[in-house]
């Protein structure tokens, strides 16, 4: 446990507050938006890495999100092409520009592994939409065996409506965490100009 009061950083490390949210039970799915034209989602069977970290990145780089750059591919696969995972690309005109990863590998319990849009693809409700898709696909899938929690981690460094955006679509927050970890723009796992918003120490 964390003392109260100011507890240092080391050099070279990040640190983030972590809220973890759950879901219990299939919320009232909140309205669509209206449908953005060559926007559909679209699942990706045994995605390959490259195309991966990719996307990965030109979602998350700015959240200075680094986990699956720095994995091996062979762990990265691991992960991707088991039959539990699922990952499902929100295509805009021919090109992938959102993640949604649902991890259904402990029974009975589904994680909002990834979830985002490229900067192309925000501002329109397509989030919400998505998410939509996301408790649909969780909580009604036909092809799989029921679930009784759907969950998902947010932090300080993701997108500042990314908290409010999962309680409105009926997450609710159960524990808050702190992380501390590598700087990726120290490791090269990102490029040192990436999130000049958070200052590199």
């Amino acid at each position: 446990m964390l003392p109260d009061g100011y507890s240092d950083v080391p050099a070279g490390k990040l640190a983030t507050v972590v809220t973890c949210l759950d879901m219990p039970a299939p919320p009232a799915l909140r309205a669509d938006p209206a449908p953005q034209p060559g926007v559909r989602l679209e699942r990706v069977a045994a995605p390959e890495t490259g195309w991966y970290r990719d996307l990965y990145r030109r979602i998350g780089a700015e959240w200075l999100w680094a986990s699956r750059l720095t994995m091996a591919d062979a762990a990265l696969e691991a992960v991707l092409h088991h039959p539990d995972v699922e990952v499902h690309a929100v295509m805009k005109d021919g090109r992938a520009e959102g993640l949604l990863e649902l991890d259904f590998r402990e029974e009975g319990v589904c994680g909002l592994a990834f979830f985002g849009l490229t900067p192309a693809a925000i501002g329109n409700g397509t989030g919400r939409w998505l998410m939509n898709r996301a408790v649909e696909r969780v909580w009604f899938g036909q092809d799989r065996a029921p679930v009784r929690r759907f969950w998902v981690h947010t932090c300080t460094l993701d997108h500042p409506q990314a908290l409010g955006f999962y309680i409105r679509s009926g997450f609710s927050p159960v524990k808050r965490q702190v992380e501390i970890f590598d700087d990726p723009r120290l490791t090269g796992a990102l490029p040192r100009d990436t999130a000049p918003r958070v200052p590199i120490l």
